[in-house]
C-alpha cells in the first residue's frame, strides 16, 4: 500500500509541478488534473507540498550535485524530476562540502561530472559551476509563493491549512539562507510573479545579504508559533523552525563581524549589529535547550558505538529534521533512497571503488587523543621503523573511529587494507589518502548493487550542532560560562576531557570535530572568513601504510602534498560565489560579485 501510495503521489506530483510551469507561460490547464483543483483537494495540497520538500534539495544535498547530462532543472520533465527530487541515485552535497573544504579530498572518479579538486585548486571563477543554486530554488520559491497565496482559500481544516503554510514559510526561508550564504544579497521575490508583470518585477535586483538574512529572520519570529510542537522528524516543527533562526542568525552574525561592507552595501552586514544577530542566535538555541526535550544521543555505553549509531539509527532525541529515506530506488520504485553508502564505503563495493571522499592526514590528526593532548603524529619519527595500528591511533577521540576508517577497520566480516595489493588498494598504486568516511555508514548496506540506495537518513538539524551554536554565540557575547557548559556537553558526551576553560579557537575545534562530514565546514570556514588563511597556508596530505617485517605492523610514508606539484587556493572574492555572466547577461539589474570577471 505504501509504495501505491508513492506511485500516486509522484504521478500526481509531476502533473502539479507541470501545472505550476504551465501557469508562468499562460497555457491551458493539463487535461487530467487543473490547477484550481489542486486547491480544493487536500490529498493534492499534501501532494504539491511533498515535492516543494523534494524540491529543496538543500535540506539534505547542500552541494546540490547531479550526474553529469542529467539537467539541473528540476521543473524542466518528469523524468529529470523523478531523478532529481527523490535523491536518487545523487547524494553529493555533504560529500562535494567536504571535499571543497580542509576535510578531505575527491577520492575517485568524478561520477558527477565534476572534479572538485578543480576548483579547490585553481579556484571558483565567473563561470562558477560548483555550488550552484540559483535557477531550481526561484522555480521552486515560486510555487511555494502559489502554496501561500492559494491555501488560505481552500476548503480545509484552519488549523492543517495554517500548519501547512508554515511549512511552505519554512521551506522558502530555507531556500533563500541557501542563495544567502552562496551569493550574498539575491532578489527577494515573496508573491506570484506573472508573465505581463513590470520590468522591476521581472528583471528584479539583488536585495542586500542584510535584508535576505532579516527576511529569513522574520519569517520564522512567525513559524516558531505556527509550526506544531509535535516530533515528527520528517517535517519541521517549531523547534526546527527555532533550529534554523539559530543557524542564519549565527551566520548573520559571523558576516557582520568578520566581513566587510562591498558593492554600496549589496553584500556585507554592518559590524555594529553582530551582537544583535549572535544574541538571536543564543536566545534560538537556548529555547531548544531548555523546552523542547530535545538532547544528546546516549543509548549506548561503549563510546565509539554510540557516535556511530547517532547517524545510523533513526527518531531518536537528538534528531529535530531529517531527510527520511527508504532505501528504494526512486525511477523504479518511487522510493527515496540515497546513495550515500556506495559512494563512501570501503570494498567491497560494485565498481571496485567506493572511498569516494577521502579525509586528509591532517583532518585525522585534528582529533584529540582520549585523554584531551594533541593527537598530531611526530611526523619524522613515524616514518622510522614499524608501528601497529594500535600505536598509530589506539589513544584516538573516539569520534575518530566513529567517523574515520583507516587500515585495519573492521567492515563487513573483513577488514581493510590500504596496502599495495590489500582490498582498498588491489593494483598497488592507488593510495589515496588512507582515510575514508565512515560517519552514516550502515554495514548492511548492499554495496555490490548498482547504487546502492541507502535508507539512512540525513539530519538537517541535529541538537549537537546546536549546542555547539549556542557555545560560539555565547562566547561572542561574552557568556563564557555557558559557551564552556556547551562545549563541555559535547565532550562528555563524545568521551573526552572537559576543558577547564574556553576560546574561540576551542569552539572552533571543537565544531570542526563533532560535525565533521556533515556538510558544517566549508560554510564554517567561508563564514569565519579564514577559508584563504586555512586553505591556501595547507599543504595537504595522506598516509601510505606498508606491510612490516612482522605481521599486524607497517612502514608509513607520510604523502606530503597530497594534490600533486599545485597548492590548493581560496581567492578572497569566493567568499561569495558567482553570479555568473549567463544571469547577469540575462538580467541586467544583477549587479556581479566583487573579484569575478
Amino acid at each position: 500500500m505504501e509504495r501505491i501510495k508513492n506511485i500516486f503521489y509522484a504521478i500526481i506530483s509531476a502533473l502539479i509541478f507541470s501545472s505550476c510551469i504551465d501557469s508562468i507561460l499562460d497555457k491551458k490547464p493539463l487535461d487530467i488534473i487543473t490547477e484550481d483543483a489542486v486547491w480544493k483537494d487536500q490529498t493534492l495540497i499534501d501532494a504539491y507540498l511533498l515535492n516543494l520538500y523534494r524540491g529543496t534539495t538543500v535540506l539534505t544535498q547542500d552541494g546540490c550535485g547531479l550526474i553529469n547530462g542529467w539537467g539541473t532543472d528540476p521543473l524542466s520533465s518528469t523524468t529529470d524530476w523523478v531523478r532529481e527530487f527523490n535523491f536518487s541515485p545523487i547524494a553529493t552535497g555533504p560529500q562535494w562540502l567536504s571535499q571543497l573544504s580542509d576535510e578531505a579530498k575527491t577520492g575517485w572518479i568524478y561520477y558527477d561530472g565534476v572534479n572538485k579538486d578543480v576548483y579547490k585548486v585553481k579556484g571558483i571563477t565567473i563561470d562558477g559551476g560548483i555550488l550552484e543554486y540559483w535557477e531550481a530554488p526561484y522555480k521552486v520559491i515560486r510555487c511555494l509563493n502559489m502554496f501561500i497565496e492559494r491555501v488560505p482559500d481552500a476548503p480545509i481544516d484552519e488549523e492543517l491549512k495554517r500548519s501547512r503554510i508554515a511549512e511552505a514559510r519554512f521551506l522558502r526561508a530555507f531556500n533563500y539562507f541557501a542563495m544567502v550564504k552562496r551569493y550574498g544579497g539575491v532578489p527577494l521575490i515573496t508573491k506570484v510573479l506573472s508573465m505581463d508583470g513590470t520590468e522591476e518585477e521581472l528583471y528584479p535586483k539583488r536585495n542586500s545579504e542584510q535584508e535576505i538574512y532579516d527576511f529569513i529572520l522574520a519569517e520564522t519570529d512567525d513559524l516558531v508559533n505556527d509550526l506544531p510542537s509535535s516530533n515528527d522528524v520528517g517535517r519541521p516543527n517549531k523547534w526546527a523552525a527555532w533550529a534554523l533562526r539559530c543557524r542564519v542568525a549565527l551566520y548573520a552574525g559571523s558576516i557582520a563581524q568578520f566581513g566587510t561592507i562591498q558593492l554600496d552595501g549589496l553584500l556585507g552586514i554592518p559590524s555594529n549589529l553582530a551582537s544583535e544577530y549572535y544574541q538571536k542566535a543564543y536566545d534560538a538555541a537556548w529555547e531548544i535547550k531548555t523546552k523542547s526535550g530535545y538532547g544528546l544521543f546516549k543509548k549506548y555505553e561503549d563510546k565509539v558505538q554510540n557516535f556511530r549509531q547517532l547517524f545510523v539509527e533513526k527518531n531518536h532525541s537528538e534528531a529535530i529534521l531529517v531527510v527520511q529515506h527508504d532505501g528504494l530506488d526512486a525511477i523504479q520504485s518511487s522510493g527515496n533512497g540515497w546513495s550515500w553508502d556506495f559512494l563512501e564505503c570501503p570494498r567491497p563495493h560494485a565498481w571496485g571503488e567506493g572511498n569516494n571522499t577521502a579525509p586528509y592526514l591532517e583532518m585525522a590528526e585534528d582529533f584529540e587523543n582520549v585523554d584531551g593532548s594533541d593527537g598530531h603524529l611526530d611526523r619524522e619519527a613515524v616514518q622510522q621503523g614499524e608501528w601497529t595500528i594500535e600505536e598509530l591511533w589506539g589513544k584516538k577521540d573516539p569520534r575518530f573511529f566513529a567517523s574515520i576508517w583507516t587500515q585495519g577497520q573492521a567492515w563487513k566480516g573483513t577488514t581493510v587494507d590500504f596496502c599495495p595489493g590489500g582490498t582498498q588498494n588491489p593494483l598497488g598504486n592507488d593510495f589515496k589518502t588512507g582515510f575514508g568516511v565512515l560517519k552514516y555508514l550502515d554495514e548492511n548496506a548492499n554495496n555490490m548493487e548498482w547504487l546502492c540506495r541507502s535508507s539512512t537518513d540525513y539530519m538537517t538539524f541535529r541538537y549537537g550542532e546546536i549546542l555547539l551554536n549556542l557555545a560560539e554565540a555565547a562566547f561572542e557575547l561574552n557568556k563564557t560560562a555557558d559557551a564552556l557548559e556547551a562545549v563541555n556537553e559535547i565532550r562528555e558526551r563524545a568521551g573526552i576531557p572537559k576543558l577547564s576553560e574556553i576560546t574561540r579557537e576551542a569552539i572552533r575545534h571543537e565544531r570542526k570535530i563533532e560535525l565533521v562530514f556533515e556538510g558544517h565546514r566549508y560554510w564554517d570556514l567561508r563564514r569565519w572568513r579564514i577559508a584563504t588563511q586555512v586553505i591556501n597556508d595547507t599543504n595537504f596530505s595522506g598516509i601510505r601504510y606498508d606491510y612490516g617485517s612482522t605481521a599486524g605492523k607497517y612502514k608509513i610514508t607520510i604523502l606530503e602534498n597530497i594534490h600533486g606539484t599545485t597548492k590548493t587556493h581560496f581567492d578572497e572574492s569566493n567568499y561569495y560565489l558567482p553570479i555568473t555572466l549567463s544571469r547577469t547577461g540575462a538580467n541586467p539589474n544583477l549587479k556581479e560579485n566583487p573579484g569575478y570577471k
